[in-house]
């Protein structure tokens, strides 16, 4: 919250403040002026500009640090106004600044002159408190032109990501008098680097056999594809998929900073390490309600798909979840941002992920195995998978049949590839199709727009007869059409060929082809 001050004197007693403060509009920071007035009249102390229950609650917080602090508390009639006044405001950290605002404007501290910035929660013996949403208020600080910030002590590592931003963490409401006085200055916090320790991350060495699974999650970690899993219980579905993240790409400093505002907004923040540097891996529960999953709720706030973004939502058990849940992730998927609205106003929040999804082929589980051990009827089998949606599934790049792993498979002593073998490919593929996108809004194959699929996904004759074979077999959609030539470009990547060939074209048409209750499930 910048603090640039313009204190005025109208007639008598009566006198105003001035307080740049920040706040938060969804995961973005934003500019809130704090104005303070202390004139004449009865005794009161009213907060205006739309503050919700915690802002009102502030008054008491604040009257009781200033006397606490031994400062004096003005008997006047005190009104403090959160500029815009069309702004709903929320939260704590507006605590500070009103602090702050009454003390300049009874004169009984002296504001510094450059833009700077003041946020914060106050305690009743008045040391600050932390709040949520540090960083992205701190980015927008510096974007605004501030050049300092005054933040609790606890946030001040947070605030310093937004270099080369002067961050001051203060522990005491003294503490920042005695600085602002020239009596004691606060030395500037250092700017937090994270430590070089390698992350520990399961490995797909442990996994044994299911080549086909792995080499479909390799597929789809080199282009960002969604995947499904199908597969009798045991056989190790989960297990892969919670293996992924040790194959996708190192994240860029630009995605740790988005991915990081978010998670500092919901206040998922360890104070020690306040910067995500690995790519997320978030498992919601089947309970997960709609809200919960893409975001909302009476205050609106990011879901589960924002917390996985530029990273993996796994949904384990997929036909467990709510029907409400799994549609309200078709928008999502394909715009990589889910709007929010509400009586209030609606909020955007990004969520570029890649989903993961999991599920057995009927309600034992045992569907089509060899055993035979299967006891659900057709219809049961039926019902069980139409709890998935065609154009949900149609949204899945690839489905991917997880068969039992056998006897020897188990009992081979050799360690199976590791991931960073895997993930040398995988980096390999991206940095084709970072060079492929340079200069445009896509990250990879998963995200081409119609005008980059019919400039980088050309077929010649033996793959265009080829995908219209598939395409009349499988009945594929536009959008299903679409999915099978991204995964065959992303295929294409991995082999190191300019040119889509048949071989791409008929691997990825073998991930269209498994049907869920099909033939092929028997």
């Amino acid at each position: 919250m910048r603090y640039d001050k313009r204190k005025l004197h109208v007639e008598g007693e009566q006198m105003l403040s001035k307080i740049r403060s920040l706040g938060l509009s969804g995961i973005t920071g934003c500019e809130i002026e704090t104005e303070c007035y202390i004139g004449t009249g009865l005794p009161a102390f009213d907060l205006v500009g739309l503050p919700d229950a915690s802002v009102k609650e502030a008054r008491e917080r604040v009257r009781a640090a200033i006397k606490n602090c031994g400062f004096r508390f003005p008997v006047s009639r005190i009104i403090v106004n959160l500029a815009p006044a069309g702004m709903k405001k929320s939260g704590t950290l507006y605590d500070l600044p009103i602090l702050l605002g009454i003390l300049a404007a009874s004169e009984q501290v002296r504001m510094p002159k450059e833009k700077c910035a003041f946020l914060g929660e106050v305690s009743l013996q008045g040391s600050l408190r932390p709040v949520t949403g540090v960083l992205p208020m701190a980015l927008a600080a510096r974007k605004l032109g501030y050049t300092s910030i005054y933040v609790p002590a606890a946030n001040a590592r947070e605030a310093t990501l937004a270099a080369p931003l002067t961050v001051y963490g203060v522990t005491d409401v003294q503490q920042l008098a005695r600085h602002l006085s020239g009596e004691a200055p606060i030395e500037p916090e250092p700017v937090w680097q994270p430590a070089q320790t390698s992350q520990t991350l399961l490995d797909f060495k442990d996994v044994k056999g299911q080549e086909n699974a792995k080499r479909a999650l390799e597929i789809a970690a080199a282009g960002g594809h969604n995947i499904l899993l199908v597969g009798p219980p045991g056989s190790g579905k989960s297990m892969l998929s919670k293996r992924l993240p040790s194959i996708l790409p190192d994240m860029t400093r630009q995605e740790q900073l988005d991915v990081t505002q978010i998670y500092s907004v919901m206040g998922l923040l360890p104070p020690e390490h306040p910067l995500i540097t690995a790519r997320p891996f978030r498992s919601p529960h089947h309970t997960v309600s709609a809200a919960a999953l893409a975001g909302g709720g009476a205050t609106v706030r990011p879901g589960e798909i924002s917390l996985a973004h530029k990273g993996v939502l796994f949904l384990d058990e997929l036909p467990e979840f709510r029907r409400d849940a799994i549609e309200a992730m078709r928008q999502p998927l394909e715009d990589g941002k889910v709007t929010i609205s509400r009586v209030q106003g609606s909020q955007t929040y990004p969520c570029e992920f890649m989903l993961v999804c999991a599920m057995n082929p009927c309600p034992c589980g045992w569907y089509g195995d060899p055993s035979g051990r299967c006891t659900c009827s057709q219809t049961a089998v039926d019902r069980y998978l139409a709890r998935i949606s065609g154009p949900m599934l149609d949204r899945i790049d690839m489905i991917v049949e997880v068969s039992s792993v056998k006897f020897e498979e188990l009992r081979e002593r050799s360690e199976a590839e590791p991931s960073s073998a895997i993930k040398a490919r995988v980096d390999a593929a991206r940095a084709i199709q970072n060079a492929r996108y340079d200069g445009t809004p896509t990250r990879c194959n998963a995200y081409m727009q119609p005008s980059e699929l019919r400039a980088f996904c050309q077929l010649d004759e033996d793959c265009t007869a080829l995908m219209k074979q598939a395409f009349d077999a499988l009945g594929m959609t536009a959008r299903s059409y679409d999915r099978v030539l991204k995964v065959a470009r992303t295929i294409a990547d991995l082999a190191g060929s300019e040119a889509i060939r048949p071989e791409h074209i008929a691997e990825a048409v073998q991930y269209r082809s498994f049907q869920l209750g099909g033939e092929n499930a028997r």
